[in-house]
């Protein structure tokens, strides 16, 4: 009578499956951020242009608003990398030192809708009813009023400038913001974690700041990014008729307006500031998909 060894008795057992440990929502939002291409693109292009407005705080070739007339609309050398424009002022100088006003009143813009527009929509979706329709209304009201319209306005009360114009745009993002945040918040009171937190008696105020206001951050990250996209291009529009930054402060639109009269003598004047605006919107924009892909859990990252 033969006994089978220990060996083959192991071997004809089917192997024992080897439980993974669970992975952290943490964990998935890293893996989905290493392997989407365009984040890393928008996040490079973004960081570029930042390390290039704060270069210009302590360097730049040549002064932005030195003016030598011997030298007006010199080709590119070695001393004037991109030449210079028709006052003989060095025209990567100027660049650097333009970035400042996009980022600025981008920024600036994007803050000043953030903060009041997400307090209304959140106001809106937690109390509802008349609180509801009167944001809804203000709402209404203030999208009749675009940025360019309000720049206007702005200009003819307090003058033309860098603060009109961020005050226009960011008046202009405030009930886009409130929108965006109470079509995100809404759906939430009817959900089961909102739903006990009421029951256990926790003010509305506090279910919203500890429960509802979470989720709706993500969704409003990725609409920051696009709105400061956006506000770069209205910064350049109102610089470009004259409403945004005032010389002799450089700004990518107002070099636009500047080379528009020199088009057949020079056309790389207009090329440079409109590639500058075309690279910033282009990664803010690559910058808010790779976003919206890696903070919402239901989207597929399609490697690029």
């Amino acid at each position: 009578m033969s006994t089978a060894r220990p060996s083959s008795i192991a071997a004809s057992q089917p192997q024992a499956l080897v439980a993974r440990p669970p992975v952290s929502r943490a964990q998935r939002m890293r893996e989905r951020a290493w392997q989407h291409r365009g984040l890393w693109i928008g996040s490079s292009i973004c960081l570029l242009l930042l390390a290039c407005a704060l270069l210009s705080l302590v360097w730049t070739p040549h002064p932005a608003l030195e003016i030598d007339m011997g030298n007006r609309l010199a080709a590119s050398s070695s001393k004037h990398w991109l030449g210079t424009d028709a006052l003989g002022r060095d025209v990567l100088s100027q660049l650097l030192v333009g970035a400042r006003s996009p980022l600025l009143v981008g920024a600036g813009a994007v803050v000043m809708g953030l903060i009041p527009g997400t307090l209304m929509g959140l106001l809106a979706a937690q109390e509802r009813g008349w609180v509801e329709s009167v944001v809804l209304k203000l709402t209404d009201v203030a999208f009749a009023f675009p940025a360019l319209l309000t720049a206007i306005m702005l200009a003819a009360v307090w003058g033309a400038g860098t603060l009109s114009a961020l005050l226009a745009i960011g008046l202009f993002n405030i009930p886009t913001f409130a929108r965006i945040s109470r079509a995100s918040a809404r759906p939430l009171w009817t959900r089961d974690f909102v739903l006990a937190a009421r029951v256990a008696g926790k003010p509305r105020w506090r279910i919203t700041l500890e429960h509802v206001l979470p989720h709706v951050v993500p969704v409003l990250l990725v609409q920051a990014s696009v709105q400061f996209a956006l506000a770069i291009l209205a910064e350049a529009a109102l610089s470009y008729l004259g409403l945004g930054t005032q010389p002799p402060q450089p700004s990518w639109g107002r070099m636009l307006a500047d080379a528009q009269t020199l088009l057949y003598q020079r056309p790389m004047l207009a090329v440079y500031p409109g590639v500058c605006i075309a690279l910033a919107v282009l990664g803010l924009n690559f910058l808010g998909d790779g976003l919206r892909d890696v903070l919402d859990p239901k989207m597929d990252v399609r490697l690029r």
